[in-house]
């Protein structure tokens, strides 16, 4: 089973490597579709801002490519900035983006609570294989400023909590995707991302 790590300028790269080598998973890094096309499924992090990462995967074609990758039914795990372009839209920049799935991604308005969102949270799960052996309210490491809004309430992987309830994570068919960082929350992070590996 290989994993293909999606490079686009936008990508926490260095410490989703790290993780996945201490995990001893099969992967490789690229920023070329004919490369990533390669994989048996793939990861799809980032961090930064909406609308420049969606021009970069446009103008290198990686959007198109996604969506047939998506198509195909193979896993893709998004991560952070990469679980909010699953959704239509992002008011960051009032960004199209590659809409995987229907709803918005939204700037926290958390009630006097500091935006952005850095630190440990909460997360809060139902059953899916991804968080097979992981304990409804284990915490992750969060570092963000928007969140996802979902359209469809089934499409809602696990929740947090910051001012109110909100989406931590995404999941349609193939595709899942968390708003927080596993390869920096310690062991149940460790564990989502084997689980990814190794499950779906």
């Amino acid at each position: 089973m290989k994993i293909a790590v999606v490079d686009y300028g936008a990508g926490n790269l260095r410490s989703v490597a790290n993780a996945l080598d201490y995990l001893k998973a099969n992967f490789f890094i690229s920023d070329k579709p004919e490369v990533l096309e390669k994989s048996d499924k793939l990861i799809f992090p980032g961090v930064g801002h909406a609308k420049s990462a969606m021009n970069k995967l446009r103008s290198a074609g990686t959007d198109t490519f996604l969506k047939s990758y998506a198509a195909s039914g193979r896993g893709i795990f998004g991560i952070c900035l990469g679980s909010q372009l699953f959704l239509e839209h992002s008011e960051e920049g009032d960004t199209p983006c590659l809409a995987f799935m229907p709803g918005v991604c939204k700037r926290f308005s958390a009630g006097g609570l500091k935006v952005p969102q850095i630190g440990w949270n909460n997360v809060y799960h139902s059953d899916h294989p991804i968080f097979d052996g992981i304990p409804s309210g284990a915490a992750f490491y969060f570092v963000h400023s928007y969140y996802t809004v979902p359209t469809d309430k089934d499409n809602i992987l696990c929740t947090a909590e910051y001012g109110s309830e909100y989406a931590a994570g995404l999941a349609k068919d193939n595709l899942v995707s968390v708003q927080f960082h596993p390869e920096r929350s310690g062991k149940w992070g460790l564990k989502l991302l084997m689980n990814f590996a190794e499950l779906l």
